[in-house]
């Protein structure tokens, strides 16, 4: 044996080495046996050498960290990491792979790392791809190896930028492998973290409740049943901290026992085994119930379903067996609504079933009432309000029933009377899902008949449902599970000749319809052939009074301004426009429409106040000088002329408000206009040396004329036809513009010597 053997660390390849190590160590003269628990280790690869580090190990049925063979000590080994194995504890952190290794201990030209990341229990890790670029023959795996069994999380195929990998466990394993070395740069970078593991949710027990203060490590779930079933297992579990959390305990049943001895009986429920399912066959239970001293017991039946043959429930006045009936299922065809009441502080309970038929069975309710006061009232699927909560004489309670339900049998309000032997003057109503009605509540449910029992064969319901007329209706069914053989129909109107909605038979799950118009009709028909059985088989459709479907909803009024519709009902295509006061402006779109999906084209606008004017525009041949900004009220514009042009009209324009109208400018635009030249004594001289020749030549002329005139014969004017073309006489007067015509209008008559006199 070895007294002080040596902690061997070393990779999974490096075996051979390690057996050889072992036998110098032991003194071994020949191999050790194949079945050495060491070199089984070694040899088997198994996941105690994966991730590297190994505290405590199960081998052939024990646990320890050593094990006697053959009179040999063997450790288990921890490996260390070799030359391409790294170890991450850091609770975050990256991770490059392939990292560069020594490949000296190996001559093969592939490579093959894990990388193994291992943070508190309790944690898990997050590892997050940053960047990847795998080429064919290079393998990725990144396995969960904190449980039982290890399982993969990832691989190659699914590897991509930006995926998200969550671990069940504190450790993963990432193995890298290439049939080559991989080539220069990173392949695949990664970001992990650690986060909290939870427990799973525990699961709610049938006819049972949980709850939780956590899921996290030291989390506790406590589990309770309903009224008159019990709990089998633990009422408290905790979520425990280990690689995987994990609860404490199978999460317990809720069951309804076959009889017992219930004392101190104040208020409660038995209920038949199975119950809301089907009871077994070949049952006998008893029940005893004891009222605390000086209270007698009140029972009330909220559920009665038993096969035709001999399947019975029988309630008897007393504590045991022969004591006398009260009810027996056998002798009554309808169930009192009043229940039964006991003339001491016992009541004796026995349900039997043969060996045939079964059915839902029997669920009644009992509760304790003081000598003197009348038993405490109650409903099933209603509610009630009283004057007096300790029900004594003349005690008044109303009842009402829960949506959906409605009233029958008994007196909606009834009173404690009677000192000597107090009671009710009536019986307690009944609250059922009735078939057939008419609603105009603006929201209601609708259930099928005898809701959440099963309903009757051969059923023909109506149901309508009318709100406002500029309403419609959506309905929301909730609960489908119908014979396949049975119909839910829905109208779209406040008859059956209405368009159909909808038309369901068998499951469905939960889903919506809307009514275009204000009514809806709901027919439920079953199968005259074909009973449902079982708790909860119907349907049961909640209704909303909701705006129209077929309009946009209606748009505001905008403060300061109006808005104009081009049709009275929000229809497809419908128009607004909105407008503005005087001094005010639409900011947003003025105009808005009512589109294909009954949505508006915009948002509403608003109407603000003007606090700018215009741009006043730019002057010809000048340039502006602005203060302020946007030309706000108050900001003022001035114009200069440029050089040669002379400013007509005011050179400062001012924006100034105007209370009932936008901003305006205090002046007109001026203008810049060419100055008049000074051309001094040069301009004189070309003004007399044109002039002065034009004279000159106006002298001539007019002499020319007075000459001709004075010499012309005095016998008569010449003919016009003695007056050729090339005549070198022109017209003074046309030639300045003036007609013929008027010229000879102010032609006066030729006086005695024939001269003609110009007026």
């Amino acid at each position: 044996s070895v007294s002080h053997p040596s902690v061997l660390t070393a990779p999974i390849h490096l075996a051979p080495r390690i057996t050889k190590l072992i036998m110098r160590q032991t003194n071994l003269q020949r191999p050790a046996p194949p079945d050495l628990c060491c070199l089984a280790v070694l040899s088997s690869g198994s996941r105690w050498l994966r991730g590297g580090v190994i505290s405590k190990a199960r081998l052939r049925g024990r646990e320890s960290g050593e094990l006697m063979r053959g009179g040999i000590t063997c450790l288990f080994i921890s490996p260390v990491p070799g030359p391409c194995t790294v170890n991450f504890t850091d609770p975050e952190g990256h991770i490059k792979i392939p990292q560069q290794h020594s490949t000296a201990l190996s001559s093969d030209p592939g490579v093959d790392c894990t990388y193994v990341v291992t943070v508190y229990l309790g944690y898990g890790i997050e590892v997050q791809v940053l960047n990847v670029s795998l080429s064919e023959g290079e393998v990725m795996t990144v396995e969960d190896m904190g449980g039982r069994e290890s399982s993969i999380l990832a691989n190659e195929t699914v590897l991509m930028r930006g995926l998200v990998v969550r671990s069940w466990s504190n450790q993963i394993s990432i193995r890298y492998r290439s049939d080559q070395q991989p080539r220069s740069g990173s392949l695949l970078l990664l970001r992990y973290q650690a986060f909290v593991l939870s427990c799973a949710f525990p699961k709610e027990p049938a006819n049972g409740e949980v709850s939780v203060t956590h899921l996290h490590a030291g989390g506790e779930a406590y589990f309770q049943c309903l009224t008159g079933y019990q709990l089998q297992g633990p009422t408290m579990l905790t979520c425990r901290n280990a690689t995987t959390p994990y609860w404490s305990g199978k999460e317990p049943k809720c069951l309804a026992s076959c009889g017992g001895m219930i004392k101190n009986a104040t208020l409660g429920r038995i209920v038949s085994p199975g119950f809301p399912g089907n009871y077994s066959n070949n049952l006998t239970c008893h029940w005893v119930l004891e009222a605390p001293e000086g209270h007698r017991l009140h029972v009330h039946f909220e559920k009665m379903a038993l096969a035709e043959d001999d399947d019975r429930l029988l309630i008897k006045n007393g504590n045991n067996i022969d004591s006398p009936p009260v009810y027996d299922s056998y002798e009554v065809e309808y169930l009192p609504n009043e229940g039964v009441v006991s003339t001491g502080r016992h009541l004796f309970v026995e349900f039997t079933t043969d060996g045939t038929v079964t059915s839902t069975g029997a669920a009644i309710r009992y509760e304790a009432f003081a000598k003197g006061t009348c038993y405490g009232p109650f409903v099933k699927y209603g509610n009630f309000t009283s004057s007096d909560t300790a029900y004594g004489v003349g005690a008044v309670v109303e009842f009402a029933c829960d949506p959906g339900y409605t009233l029958e049998q008994g007196s909606v309000i009834i009173e404690c009377l009677d000192a000597e032997n107090p009671q009710w003057n009536e019986t307690e109503p009944a609250c059922r899902a009735v078939c057939s009605g008419e609603i105009t509540d603006s929201a209601g449910v609708v259930l099928s008949p005898n809701w959440p029992e099963t309903y009757d064969k051969g059923q023909d319901c109506i149901w309508g449902i009318h709100v406002e007329e500029d309403k419609r209706i959506m309905l929301d069914i909730q609960v489908l599970n119908v014979g396949k053989n049975d119909l839910l129909t829905f109208y779209d109107g406040d008859d059956l000749t209405a368009n159909i909605l909808g038309q369901y038979s068998g499951t469905r799950s939960r889903f919506k319809l809307y009514t275009s118009m204000a009514d809806v009709t709901i027919q439920f028909q079953s199968d005259p052939a074909t009973n449902i059985y079982g708790y909860g088989n119907g349907f049961v459709v909640h209704f909303f009074e909701v705006p129209r479907n077929d309009t946009c909803s209606e748009l505001p009024e905008i403060t300061n301004g109006w808005k104009s519709t081009s049709h009275p009902d929000l229809i497809h295509g419908t128009v607004v426009t909105y407008q503005c006061y005087p001094g005010y402006e639409v900011q947003g779109s003025e105009i808005l429409m009512c589109q294909w999906d009954l949505t508006w084209s915009g948002d509403v606008p608003s109407c603000e106040k003007v606090m700018t004017c215009p741009d006043p525009g730019t002057v010809e041949h000048s340039r502006r000088v602005l203060t302020g900004s946007r030309f706000m009220v108050g900001s003022t514009v001035q114009y200069v002329c440029n050089k040669g042009y002379s400013l007509s009209g005011s050179t400062l324009l001012t924006c100034y408000n105007r209370d009932t109208a936008n901003p305006k400018w205090s002046e007109r635009l001026p203008k810049c206009n060419l100055a008049s030249p000074d051309y001094g004594m040069e301009g004189s001289n070309i003004v007399i040396a044109v002039l002065i020749p034009a004279a000159v030549v106006l002298l001539v002329i007019l002499g020319i004329y007075l000459y001709f005139t004075i010499r012309m014969p005095t016998s008569s004017l010449p003919p016009y036809d003695n007056m050729t073309e090339e005549s070198a006489f022109n017209n003074p007067i046309y030639e300045t513009g003036v007609s013929m015509d008027v010229m000879h209008m102010n032609l006066r008559d030729v006086d005695s010597q024939n001269t003609i006199v110009l007026s």
